[in-house]
């Protein structure tokens, strides 16, 4: 158990029967009145944030959750199947488990998040920043870099991005993989 004021971010909560991790968290002492908590959670299975109050010395659940980092090895129906880089064991994850899973490539380490008591993988998420090529996208015309004009280009991976008009076929870029948004030229 967890007492509401040591709520900070990262910590995982089981509520309702669901489990949550902190985004964010306010401690707000009105005028008059007691002091609450004001947290935003956002749910490890679907995604959703919400946000709600809690007063000072409320007891909560809190779940311990380990970060290990995972090998991505290769894909196998729905699944994904990594390597533990301590242990060498071999698991699957779903799909849906993966944020990032349409920019992820053959060998790329993941943190894989599991619940410490249960050994439950929770989900696993790529790196922020990962290094990809250009697999097609239009030929960019000379002089063409003047504006901040974007193209379609498709990646080693399959997905689709949008880039400036400088890259060509290729060519490494670096890939922001919480939004699939060009960060910049690898050189």
């Amino acid at each position: 158990m967890i007492n509401s004021q040591d709520i900070k971010n990262g910590v995982c909560i089981r509520m309702d029967g669901r489990l949550y991790f902190v985004i964010e968290f306010l401690h707000v002492k009105p005028g008059k009145g007691n002091t609450i908590m004001r947290v935003k959670f956002k749910d490890v299975v679907d995604g959703r944030v919400l946000e709600r109050r809690f007063n000072i010395g409320e007891k909560l659940e809190d779940v311990r959750v380990e970060r290990r980092p995972y090998q991505f090895l290769y894909k196998e129906g729905d699944d994904y199947i990594f390597m533990n880089q301590e242990t060498y064991e071999q698991v699957p994850i779903a799909h849906d488990l993966i944020t990032g899973v349409d920019y992820l490539k053959d060998g790329f380490i993941c943190d894989v998040v599991s619940d410490a008591s249960t050994d439950t993988i929770l989900f696993a998420e790529l790196p922020t920043k990962v290094e990809l090529a250009v697999a097609y996208t239009e030929p960019g015309l000379k002089g063409d870099t003047a504006t901040n004009t974007l193209k379609p280009a498709k990646l080693e991976t399959g997905a689709e991005i949008r880039v400036p008009l400088f890259i060509n076929e290729g060519e490494i870029i670096r890939v922001d993989t919480r939004d699939g948004s060009y960060c910049e030229r690898v050189r």
